[in-house]
């Protein structure tokens, strides 16, 4: 699994026209991008959630554990894009949905499980996200 962490003041995902999650923390939250490969499971699921819970990349060098900092999770096959050749991506490093819809809802039941507050986008759909980077903080994580 790969995963694009922001540091964020705030975050939402529109999908058509409307607002299907938000976070709006009191001081910072964590938006995480996130994608699935062919050779992923449920291991690669915990072990992400464990990590991005436990980061200490708030002020203070707190983790969002520390903080009780929400976090919005939204699925993001491009993240597995192949750029190596021409200018078109080739996008056969992503899982297709049937294998990584499971695995982005088995990872935001391991966040809520280690006792995150967590916001989703729609999986699949055409989805508009907003952000307010703070820092800048970004970084990319991969199992």
């Amino acid at each position: 699994m790969r995963a694009v962490v922001q540091r964020v003041t705030s975050a939402s995902v529109t999908v058509g026209g409307e607002v299907v999650g938000a976070i709006e923390p009191a001081g910072q939250g964590l938006l995480v991008l996130v994608g699935v490969t062919h050779d992923d499971g449920g291991d690669d699921a915990a072990k992400l959630a464990r990590k991005i819970w436990g980061l200490r990349i708030l002020d203070d060098e707190r983790s969002a554990s520390d903080a009780g900092a929400p976090i919005l999770v939204v699925s993001q096959f491009t993240l597995y894009a192949d750029t190596a050749k021409g200018r078109r991506p080739s996008w056969g490093a992503a899982a297709p949905g049937p294998v990584s819809e499971p695995l982005v809802a088995e990872f935001v039941t391991a966040l809520r499980g280690l006792g995150a507050t967590v916001e989703t986008g729609v999986f699949g759909a055409d989805m508009q996200v907003s952000l307010v980077n703070d820092g800048p903080v970004t970084l990319l994580l991969d199992t």
